[in-house]
């Protein structure tokens, strides 16, 4: 892992999925492991556990206990040098059956979770003129997917914000990372019927993205040859992305 320090790592959605396999990853690494999810006592059992990871139960949606958890966090560490925001939802929801409330709950945790987080490690990290921010995204914020209508907007959201702020905060000293997976076998994804290709453990996920991390790397995919397909879509005209989504999940047949 070359010579860097982690120093005191901030992790949302730690309790399970990419984000645990990556707090177990690193914990002994870095120097303090803050431990965020709605799962407390998931958390409790991680802290007593590992060596360095220290449980702080949060729900990134309420902007307010953001801030604060923060705050307990530099107030106990000194400050959050690596913020890796990862919390989210997912749930398929067809276009014709759509939910609003599923929907707002998505923006809410997925999207506004991570613009909380940014908001309130961003002053500590100015003030000390350094800092570095992974967002976890997803190759489906690219284009629409069948049943994506609650989860790819989220995800979209998130790479525009990543390449907003890693644009604007170099001049701060602080490194912005995005993080695009495709398929992880994390617990979100037992409800997909239908076939993962490029489907990765979370461990190995974990990996991938500490080692992007210490490069500090503007981008990290992971697996790369489905990964980069989809990125390549992007070039597809319209008409003929949708004809081999179509074809290839059979969605938009007449029912």
């Amino acid at each position: 892992m070359g010579e860097r320090r982690l120093g005191n790592v901030w992790i949302t959605g730690a309790s399970s999925g990419i984000g645990e396999s990556f707090a177990r990853l690193i914990d002994g690494v870095a120097d303090n492991v803050a431990i965020s999810a709605r799962a407390g006592q998931k958390l409790d059992a991680m802290q007593r556990d590992g060596d360095t990871l220290i449980s702080f139960p949060l729900d990134v949606a309420n902007e307010s206990a953001v801030t604060a958890t923060v705050r307990a966090i530099e107030n106990r560490f000194g400050g959050v040098d690596l913020a890796v925001l990862g919390a989210g939802v997912w749930q398929p929801m067809p276009a014709a059956a759509m939910d609003l409330s599923q929907m707002r709950r998505a923006m809410d945790i997925n999207y506004f979770g991570v613009v909380n987080a940014v908001n309130a490690v961003l002053p500590g990290m100015k003030a000390r003129g350094g800092g570095h921010i992974v967002i976890v995204a997803s190759v489906a914020g690219y284009r629409g997917l069948p049943t994506s209508a609650a989860y790819g907007p989220t995800k979209a959201a998130l790479i525009h914000l990543a390449e907003t702020l890693a644009i604007e905060l170099s001049g701060c000293g602080i490194d912005v990372t995005l993080v695009n997976p495709g398929f992880v076998d994390t617990p979100m994804v037992k409800v997909n019927h239908y076939n993962m290709p490029g489907l990765m453990s979370t461990d190995d996920a974990a990996k991938k993205m500490l080692a992007g991390i210490m490069k500090r790397k503007e981008a990290v995919f992971f697996p790369l040859v489905f990964t980069s397909l989809i990125r390549l879509s992007n070039i597809l005209p319209h008409r003929f992305y949708y004809w081999a989504v179509r074809r290839v999940t059979g969605a938009g047949k007449r029912r």
